[in-house]
């Protein structure tokens, strides 16, 4: 069994004081075997706002997956978003943008889609789908595969389609064909999950994509804080989210989600 906590868009900089200390003990108490980070760690790219995210991820167990959001290419200084966009993050958070972490369950790779050129969208090209084609493809098809990335491969029924990453279906292809299984991500501030057949049906097979909500930020949209955790054992997953309660100071755990992975990916149980 295999327990993953999914962290998404903390914000360093529009932080939530109050929601750190309890999310730092309950994670510590769910004793995850890895902890996963999509995506925007600071609100401008600061290198204080770096160091204290540096701070905050200090405080959590390892191993961790940690990718860049667009909120942590600078915004108003053009000169380093356009020269050094992630030397921030690099120098403070992980000198490698896109981490890999494979055990006997799971594999987790991690991808960077902030650009430059947009100041919001996300894209992948072709050598992080060839890097993801070498790495993904020759493991066995027994390790759960999971792909982390900042943008989603999916929004919320009514949402915004540009917020779907960029060269998503050629990108989806080359996931399917290594036999990518969850599609970790974060951008929109809110949860959600979709089966992927229902957007690139590829050759029947369908995997999960899994939003998380912004765990730490002020900056709330349709809901409050909240961040995920993902069970994997025996072929099922059990997902459950966990949403900041005021009254109770901590998180609370909503209703379960199940999932079990057959032949042609996973439904729900």
């Amino acid at each position: 069994m295999r327990t993953l906590v999914h962290l998404s868009d903390l914000h360093f900089g529009r932080v939530a004081d109050r929601t750190l200390q309890p999310l730092t003990t309950l994670i510590e108490s769910l004793r995850p075997h890895v902890v996963v980070v999509s995506g925007d760690l600071t609100q401008r790219a600061r290198r204080r706002q770096f160091r204290e995210a540096r701070a905050f991820l200090d405080s959590l167990p390892r191993p961790q997956i940690v990718v860049p959001g667009n909120h942590d290419v600078p915004l108003v200084n053009v000169w380093r978003r356009f020269t050094s966009p992630l030397e921030g993050f690099r120098s403070i958070i992980a000198p490698d943008v896109e981490p890999f972490y494979v055990d006997q369950e799971i594999a987790v790779m991690g991808f960077n889609t902030a650009r430059s050129l947009t100041w919001k969208a996300g894209r992948l090209n072709e050598e992080q789908l060839e890097r993801a084609r070498g790495r993904l493809a020759p493991l066995p098809s027994s390790l759960v595969k999971i792909v982390v990335t900042h943008h989603p491969f999916d929004v919320p029924p009514g949402g915004d389609e540009d917020d779907v990453v960029g060269r998503s279906r050629r990108a989806m292809t080359v996931f399917t064909s290594a036999g990518a299984d969850l599609f970790l991500s974060g951008h929109l501030h809110v949860s959600h999950t979709a089966r992927t057949a229902d957007r690139y049906p590829i050759e029947g097979r369908s995997a999960l994509v899994i939003h998380a909500g912004t765990a730490t930020s002020n900056r709330h949209r349709s809901e409050g804080n909240s961040f995920n955790v993902l069970r994997l054992e025996a072929g099922t997953l059990a997902l459950v989210r966990f949403d900041w309660s005021p009254d109770r100071g901590t998180f609370l755990p909503k209703p379960e989600e199940r999932y079990v992975r057959g032949a042609r990916g996973w439904d729900a149980a």
